[in-house]
This record gives C-alpha cells, sequence and structure tokens, in this order.
C-alpha cells in the first residue's frame, strides 16, 4: 500500500501554504499507511548556510546545551530550532560535515534525518495527522515537498524506517512497491563507501541514486539508469534542492496520479490526495506513464 505525495509550487503566493498542503495530502492518504509518516520541506536557507535536521527519543535531554556544545566543538556559529522530537541546526555551509560527526559524538541518540542548504526532513512512527501536528508542519512554508504514510512489508516500523530517506545532501526519496534486489545494490553500494542504517529496500534505492547523481550524472539520468538495474515494482517521487521528479517502473502496477496548474504541479498515490488543492477542478490531471521520467525544477 504506502501512500506518496509531493508539491512543486510555481506561484511564489502558495509557499506560505506549503506546510499546511503537503500534510493534508497525507492526511487524505492516511489509511494507505498507518504505521509511521514522514515529510520533506525545501526551503532555502541564507546564504552560505546549510541546515541538518536531526531526531532524539529523548529530545529533552539532547536538545537541552546541544547548541552551546556544538559551537564549542566546530568553533562556529550555530543556531537550533526545535520542534518537538526534531530539531534544525544551521551551520555554515563548509562546516556540514564537521558539525555532522559532531552531533552524532556530542549526542549519539541523535539521528540524523537529513541535511543540505533547503531540505528539511520530519518522520516518525504514527498516522500522518498525528505526525504532521507533533512538528507543526502546517507552519512551514518552502518552494516544494514530498511526503510519505507507510505500511511496512519488508522491515521494521520504526523512525528509521520511516520515509523520506536521505543519502545526499538535499536529496530524498519516498517509494512504493518493493524491489527484490536490494540486497545485491546494498552490498555493491557498501563497496563504494556508502554506509546504511536500516533494512528497508528505500534507503538502497536513494543511495543507489545518490551514487549516481555523485559520479556524475543528473537526476533524469540517474532515475533512466534506475529503470534497468533496480528490479521490483515502484513508484518513486525524489525531491531535491531545486526540483522534484517522479518514476514508475515499467509494469506500473503501484497506483499514481498527477495534476499541473499554472500555480503547482501536485502528485499523489490516488487522486483523493489533491482534492483540496486550489484549483484542481481546472487542472490537468494525469496518469504518469511506466518507464517515463518526469522532473520539475525552479
Amino acid at each position: 500500500m504506502c501512500g506518496i505525495v509531493g508539491l512543486f509550487l510555481k506561484d511564489k503566493s502558495l509557499e506560505p501554504q506549503l506546510g499546511a498542503l503537503l500534510s493534508d495530502m497525507m492526511v487524505l492518504l492516511s489509511d494507505r499507511g498507518p504505521d509511521s509518516a514522514g515529510i520533506a520541506i525545501y526551503a532555502a536557507s541564507k546564504a552560505g548556510v546549510a541546515k541538518i535536521t536531526v531526531q532524539s527519543p529523548s529530545p529533552d535531554q539532547d536538545f537541552s546545551n546541544l547548541l552551546d556544545d556544538l559551537k564549542d566543538r566546530i568553533d562556529a556559529e550555530a543556531t537550533l530550532t526545535v520542534r518537538s522530537t526534531h530539531a534544525v541546526v544551521e551551520v555554515p555551509v563548509d562546516k556540514i560535515g564537521e558539525a555532522r560527526e559532531a552531533l552524532l559524538s556530542l549526542r549519539p541518540r541523535i539521528r540524523i534525518m537529513g541535511a543540505g542548504e533547503s531540505v528539511e526532513i520530519y518522520k516518525e512512527v504514527g498516522l500522518p495527522g498525528s505526525v504532521a501536528k507533533r512538528v507543526d508542519i502546517a507552519a512551514m512554508a518552502g518552494t516544494h515537498g514530498i511526503g510519505h504514510t507507510r505500511m511496512a512489508t519488508e522491515s521494521a516500523v520504526t523512525t528509521l524506517g520511516a520515509h523520506p530517506f536521505s543519502t545526499g545532501l538535499d536529496q530524498c526519496l519516498v517509494h512504493n512497491g518493493s524491489l527484490s534486489n536490494h540486497n545485491n545494490l546494498r552490498r555493491e553500494l557498501v563497496r563504494e563507501g556508502m554506509t546504511f542504517e536500516t533494512e528497508n529496500d528505500t534507503e538502497v534505492a536513494a543511495a543507489y541514486l545518490s551514487s549516481k547523481i555523485a559520479h556524475g550524472q543528473n537526476l533524469e539520468e540517474a532515475l533512466e539508469s534506475g529503470l534497468k538495474d533496480l528490479d521490483g515494482f515502484y513508484t518513486f517521487v525524489v525531491g531535491t534542492k531545486n526540483g522534484f521528479g517522479v518514476l514508475r517502473d515499467p509494469i506500473a502496477c503501484k497506483p499514481a496520479v498527477m495534476a499541473e496548474t499554472d500555480r503547482y504541479v501536485a502528485f499523489g498515490s490516488e487522486y483523493r490526495a489533491l482534492t483540496n488543492l486550489p484549483g484542481i477542478d481546472d487542472a490537468r490531471v494525469w496518469e504518469p506513464e511506466p518507464s517515463t521520467v518526469y522532473f520539475w525544477e525552479h
């Protein structure tokens, strides 16, 4: 099952509503995935600043004095914004790698959800409405985002097992389906130096795309490579710093629908996810073709 949503805004006047629109789209698909949910919001940070989203099972302990400890460790200015069990840490771009290592060293229970100049990723066990309310997704502005509500089939129901999965800066992926060759791909990617935190096949798909991009492919080329290298049934929605892409496998047995107006492009596993979007009655609505890469970019 699982439910996927994505929203790419063309009209800047809609940007303050991005979080509210995306969380509503996810809630409308709650019955497709009741065990966990997650959302990625893309909103540019200040020039020269990077963001690291972290999550903790004990936020009161882990986030207390974290900012001062981090600034001392990396010898740079930083900010910390707490959102329930999550926090967004902002550091200079050239300190992002050092800051990631410092956070994991300073607070071993912390999990890094994602990092980059634009992306913030929030995910937890629970229904989409509960997760979105906990971190106040509705109050967030941005240019585009993707979300997922999960029904676990091949790995544990945990926060780390929830989507989106992020394996590269400003990159993340949500997935409906199942990959049959993810174990072989994981071994190949580990040999390249990539690390994995779960047994989830979606994390492998995300790492595969990150690897292809790191080797010089753009997102469209990486997705096209996936058509020959990824076995199984899948619908992917991928977020990047400037846009998002959609890909369905050659058989395309997993449901998907898209809509486009002069104000936005939207994706949902079912049309009901799109029904509350502004101007949806006048949108061009279609089912994405199998083996076809769709991509929009600012």
